[in-house]
């Protein structure tokens, strides 16, 4: 062993540049470590964009895309790739299909997702009428309504100004005709959202500080996590995230042309429009629970008082419900406790 070593440093020469070497080719780099996030999402929307592309093609990027801006980081970083405009402008073009409609929605609603930074970024292009264009079953398939839905909530969740822009592009009234959408899935998410909103947010001063108690305005979910990136705006100015006061004026105002959405809200509860592919189901539970949730968060958590004529006619159908079936078994997914409170608003 030891000759061995000693004929390696006799025949070796410490003068001796070492071999060159060959630069490693990027694509070979990026084959096997993967490209990065940014550069995934910017080559998804360019074939997401590209109208010479085939349709099943451009679905996929976008579908690529909206799997990468589940990661909030990703979704922050939308502003800084320069991906927001043309991927609202791919919304609003007559030439859009209504399957890559659908797929772009769904992106928006995931980027928006518990994601102030990315509500104010998006907000800065004016999205409520093209969001709420969306909703119309004229000249969008059920699916389409309903990822328009899922946008929509996110861009209004916790957003006072995104909730006080919707009297200015009436979206209250595209709300109220969601309620009597064919497509039962728009129906639910209309109401759950309503009553998203219309929960109280907690304190102001409880949300001045990065806790990770700060929730969505549910008494139902388990709070969201916090990110101090993204949700800047909200711990700067908690007041921006508060929209109880602002949703219970809207559901009370009467208009001229449909009077209260409290009032089409009761309606929905009571005489609900037939919905499926012909109109062959005329009740839902998970329908009628969100609504009785609306009720019951309106004169509970909100204060709000029913009319004389909505007393009427809520205790009416809730009354021949008890008798027919039970007081035990008409609750509409509330409890014992909140059934009682909810009766005594209705009754009193």
């Amino acid at each position: 062993m030891q000759s061995l070593l000693r004929w390696g440093v006799e025949n070796s020469s410490p003068n001796e540049a070492p071999p060159p070497t060959n630069k490693l080719d990027p694509g070979i780099i990026d084959h096997i470590l993967g490209k990065p996030d940014a550069q995934l999402m910017k080559e998804a929307l360019t074939v997401g964009l590209d109208e010479r592309q085939a349709e099943d093609d451009r679905l996929q990027a976008l579908d690529d895309l909206e799997m990468l801006v589940q990661n909030i980081d990703n979704a922050n970083d939308l502003t800084k790739l320069g991906i927001w405009k043309p991927l609202h402008n791919l919304l609003l073009a007559s030439t859009t299909s209504d399957a890559l409609r659908m797929q772009t929605l769904w992106i928006i609603g995931t980027a928006l997702q518990n994601n102030p930074a990315a509500q104010l970024a998006y907000f800065d292009l004016d999205p409520l009428p093209a969001l709420l264009k969306s909703l119309s079953p004229s000249s969008n398939s059920a699916e389409t309504r309903s990822r328009a839905l899922y946008a929509l909530s996110g861009l209004l969740k916790l957003n006072a100004a995104a909730v006080r822009k919707m009297s200015v592009a009436d979206g209250w009234s595209a709300l109220r005709m969601c309620l009597e959408d064919s497509e039962i899935r728009v129906r639910r998410k209309t109401t759950f959202l309503l009553n998203t909103l219309l929960l109280p947010t907690s304190s102001p001063s409880s949300q001045a500080n990065l806790q990770p108690n700060i929730s969505l305005p549910t008494s139902e979910n388990a709070p969201p996590p916090i990110h101090a990136n993204s949700h800047a705006s909200m711990l700067s100015d908690p007041s921006s995230v508060s929209t109880s006061a602002l949703t219970l004026a809207e559901i009370q105002e009467e208009r001229e042309q449909w009077g209260s959405l409290l009032d089409a809200l009761i309606s929905a509860l009571i005489e609900p429009v037939p919905f499926g592919v012909d109109g062959e189901i005329d009740k839902d539970d998970e329908f009628q629970e969100n609504i009785v949730r609306i009720l019951y968060t309106f004169a509970t958590s909100c204060n709000g008082a029913f009319s004389a004529v909505q007393k009427r006619s809520l205790w009416g159908f809730l009354g021949r419900l008890t008798t027919t079936q039970g007081e035990e078994n008409v609750n509409f997914g509330l409890t014992s406790e909140e059934w009682e409170e909810l009766s005594g608003a209705v009754r009193s």
